[in-house]
């Protein structure tokens, strides 16, 4: 039995400023033909839909018209979960009516996880839909108070899916999270990618393929039955060398000791994402002469002097130039050094922050309280 995995769609996506819905139509034209091509048992789209919990118009239309062509046009089942970008009830909007015509979403986590079991003649794959699991809301959910982690509000709904469905079935989870170990992106929220928002790859045992999202570049997780299908799209220059994808896999179901197979599929961007080098008269002239000069550009300029509105003189010849890196700009007799804050989490910032203030180290208490915080602040940020 075959299924295509994806997640991450960002749809109403802004890339330094400049609006992604064409983009995200082009390449999701080339996904409908995809899953036109490929015929699957179902289209498993493992979260974060939208980039943001109330999404612009154009975002919705566009999503509304490719489940529309997967599920009534092509006939099609579409298993959809809610990541950490997407606001979980609004994603569930007539799930219980929809679920009966072919398009299965989880938006909240419950303590009674989506499965949705699908047969061939040889046997019964048996799909499990837990949504990303925010440890406040989840906790409130299952009633279970010594939920205050990412990790063990996943564990808890798992316990709740592993293990149901008919005897001899297989069975795939479609979950949104950070498997810890996996590699991740600075086009990720760093909210739900800081050290305590990790999950242990352990906790997704038991299924014959995890379907994950979250993580923006596709890769394995815990073994090879257990991957990130990655974004549709490059949503950053630091992914300009990273090959995005969709994922088909196939699942024996005659013979439950074979493992998946899986294949990643490339599809075509409308504007490729890429990072030009070399100083600003060179590149001016050789983009004269550069085929596909409509792509994002970031343009990483050498010279180490003034220049006059380089940005400027480069849309005239590259029209999508979004940024200029001027990382070899001499300050003095050294090159500018300027950490990112992106690289600690909120819960090491603020650790620091309370040392500054206090001279004394966040506690045992202190740490989960905090989070607790944390928590509430970005269900509130994804309803808003």
């Amino acid at each position: 039995m075959r299924f295509v995995h994806t997640a991450d769609w960002h749809l109403g996506r802004l890339f330094h400023g400049q609006h992604l819905t064409d983009d995200q139509a082009h390449v999701l034209n080339g996904f409908v033909d995809l899953v036109a091509d490929v015929r699957p048992a179902a289209v498993l789209i493992a979260g974060d839909v939208y980039d943001r919990g109330v999404p612009p118009v154009e975002a919705v239309s566009l999503l509304n018209d490719v489940l529309d062509r997967i599920v009534r046009d092509l006939e099609v089942p579409v298993v959809l979960i809610a990541g950490n970008h997407d606001s979980p009830d609004r994603l569930a909007f007539g799930a219980r009516l929809l679920g009966g015509h072919g398009l299965h979403i989880a938006g909240p986590p419950n303590g009674d996880p989506l499965m949705v079991p699908l047969s061939d003649d040889d046997g019964t794959v048996c799909v499990h839909a837990i949504p990303y699991a925010d440890p406040v809301q989840t906790r409130a959910t299952l009633g279970d108070d010594s939920i205050h982690d990412h990790e063990a509000a996943l564990r808890a709904l798992v316990a709740r899916a592993r293990g149901r469905g008919p005897t001899g079935a297989r069975h795939i989870l479609v979950t949104h999270a950070f498997v810890a170990g996996a590699l991740t992106s600075d086009s990720e929220r760093p909210l739900s990618v800081g050290g305590a928002g990790q999950v242990a790859a352990e906790v997704l045992d038991g299924f014959d393929y995890v379907a994950l999202g979250h993580l923006h570049r596709p890769q394995s997780a815990g073994g090879a039955g257990m991957r990130y299908a990655g974004s549709l799209l490059k949503y950053s220059f630091l992914e300009a060398e990273h090959d995005k994808s969709v994922t088909i896999i196939d699942i024996d179901t005659s013979d439950r000791s074979r493992a998946p197979t899986v294949e990643q599929v490339s599809l075509a961007p409308l504007r490729e994402v890429r990072v030009i080098e070399g100083h600003l008269r060179d590149l001016l002239n050789a983009a004269t002469a550069d085929p596909a000069n409509d792509d994002y550009i970031c343009a990483r300029l050498l010279d180490r002097g003034a220049l006059l509105d380089p940005i400027g003189q480069l849309r005239d010849v590259y029209p999508n130039v979004l940024a200029i890196d001027r990382g070899g700009l001499d300050v003095g007799d050294r090159r500018a050094a300027v950490a990112d804050p992106r690289a600690k989490s909120e819960t090491e910032h603020f650790a620091a922050f309370f040392a500054y203030c206090t001279d004394d180290d966040l506690d045992q208490t202190e740490r989960p309280a905090f989070a607790d915080v944390l928590g509430e602040l970005e269900q509130q940020w994804r309803e808003s």
